[in-house]
């Protein structure tokens, strides 16, 4: 037996090998189009992250509605991954299909304002409480320019991270913390364009003591975290986390930026709305356009000011901030369908009750088979880690991980007809998800790990 994680990492190898058999026995069609695939897409996917899937191959999709995917060997998922947050409003929600149809008849993108934008702008507002937005295609695109907005305000130039945190492909956010405390690159990290230890600090989530050192010397243009690490396994903050982050960073000039694409779980204004924070600046993507790219940033009033007085707008289009494909009107229709229609106040209440039923089953499998294992929840985004406590940070949650386990689980649950997110172990509600689909994960759990203890 395995003293990290309670069961015997023979059994884990045992059974992974006879869930590939299993899958392998199912999808033949999965198998053929990965062999065709490899001939004329690099690892055989349009999108190197889809090679994560602990499957042979990725399954291939066919059609996709609420929260049930089926492909094109015909077999039929509960979906709990939901495109890793991007289909957090379920599959093909009516109200959105309706609205980009509409809006692709009368035209997708005109590099002018429409009617919609305004209107997503002040829904945004009126969630996450901040006083101007900017829209773009991803949180990768929001969180780049806000960090160039930061440094032209502040005059400043280094950005401050949590250790195992993630930001999209953002350069200066590939950065962790080495064995020795040094910064160094995110493991994984492909060809740096720069040494992360210039501009970035990093300091692990609940450690005050680092944060203030890394803020002490005035050169931190701003803070960029996630208010609850989601990429990681969840890691919640401490109580009074956040009143002292945001302390500080006023205190030494240094502007705080909430990253909410993943912790909008946390409710209809995510994790900012939830706990009334106050950053300067809020960054979200994925979730908001049911399915459709778009991403916004918000900014303070004040914030506002200073970025239009500190910038040269007759340069704009050669900024480094925007894109001509940026606010298009495709993108704006589907974010006013998918907040006005979709992902309401009411949706996010009936999807927190069903990730409270999922965790209590599962807790309750953990309890009854005693394994050192535990779940975390955040609204409606809950997770499960192979250790009896939660971790405290990136670094332990890291440590707590085990790749052969994770694996089977994952192989394991698809194999049984429930999609969790390749990368970890969420399971996130949607508007669409029933409790008798949460129900069927719970049993799958339940057999899966009743096999696996034996």
């Amino acid at each position: 037996m395995s003293a990290d994680t309670g069961v015997d990492p023979a059994r884990v190898t045992r059974l992974l090998a006879a869930e590939r058999e299993r899958f392998a026995a199912s999808h033949p069609g999965a198998l053929a189009f990965r062999d065709r695939a490899e001939q004329t897409m690099l690892y055989g996917v349009p999108m190197n992250w889809m090679t994560r899937w602990a499957s042979p191959a990725p399954v291939v999709v066919s059609s996709a509605h609420g929260a049930q995917v089926t492909d094109t060997d015909g077999n039929r998922y509960i979906d709990l991954c939901l495109g890793d947050t991007g289909a957090m409003a379920g599959h093909s929600p009516p109200a959105v299909v309706e609205a980009v149809a509409g809006q692709l008849g009368r035209g997708a993108t005109f590099m002018l304002p429409t009617q919609d934008s305004l209107w997503v702008a002040e829904e945004m507002s009126r969630r996450f409480g901040m006083a101007r937005w900017q829209f773009c295609l991803t949180a990768t695109d929001a969180n780049r320019f806000v960090l160039r907005l930061a440094r032209q305000i502040t005059g400043r130039q280094v950005v401050v991270v949590h250790n195992w945190c993630y930001h999209g492909s953002v350069d200066e956010t590939l950065a962790s913390l080495g064995p020795s405390g040094a910064v160094i690159p995110r493991a994984g990290s492909v060809g740096p364009a720069l040494d992360v230890s210039a501009t970035t600090r990093v300091v692990e989530i609940n450690d005050l003591g680092a944060l203030q050192r890394a803020l002490a010397d005035r050169a931190v243009a701003c803070v960029l975290v996630e208010p609850a690490l989601t990429n990681i396994g969840i890691v919640l903050p401490d109580p009074d986390y956040h009143s002292e982050l945001r302390r500080m960073t006023r205190e030494t000039g240094t502007l705080l930026v909430i990253d909410e694409t993943h912790t909008i779980c946390a409710g209809p204004g995510g994790y900012t709305g939830r706990e009334g924070l106050e950053p300067d600046f809020l960054t979200i993507g994925k979730t908001i356009g049911g399915g459709v790219p778009v991403a916004a940033y918000g900014m303070s009033a004040e914030i506002g000011s200073a970025v239009v007085a500190s910038t040269f707008w007759r340069e704009a289009d050669v900024g480094g901030v925007g894109g001509t494909l940026a606010g298009n009107a495709l993108s704006m229709a589907a974010a006013r369908a998918t907040l006005a229609q979709v992902l309401t106040d009411a949706a996010f209440e009936r999807m927190e009750s069903l990730a409270i039923r999922l965790a209590d089953g599962v807790a309750a499998v953990i309890a009854e088979l005693d394994l050192p294992w535990h779940l975390t929840r955040l609204g409606c985004r809950a997770e499960y880690l192979f250790t009896p406590r939660p971790p405290r940070n990136g670094a332990e949650a890291a440590a707590s991980g085990d790749a052969e386990l994770d694996g089977l689980l994952h192989l394991a649950m698809l194999n049984r007809g429930v999609l969790l997110t390749p990368f970890h172990n969420m399971a996130l509600m949607s508007p669409a998800t029933t409790a008798d689909q949460v129900d069927l994960h719970t049993s799958a759990f339940a057999e899966i790990v009743g096999d696996l203890i034996g």
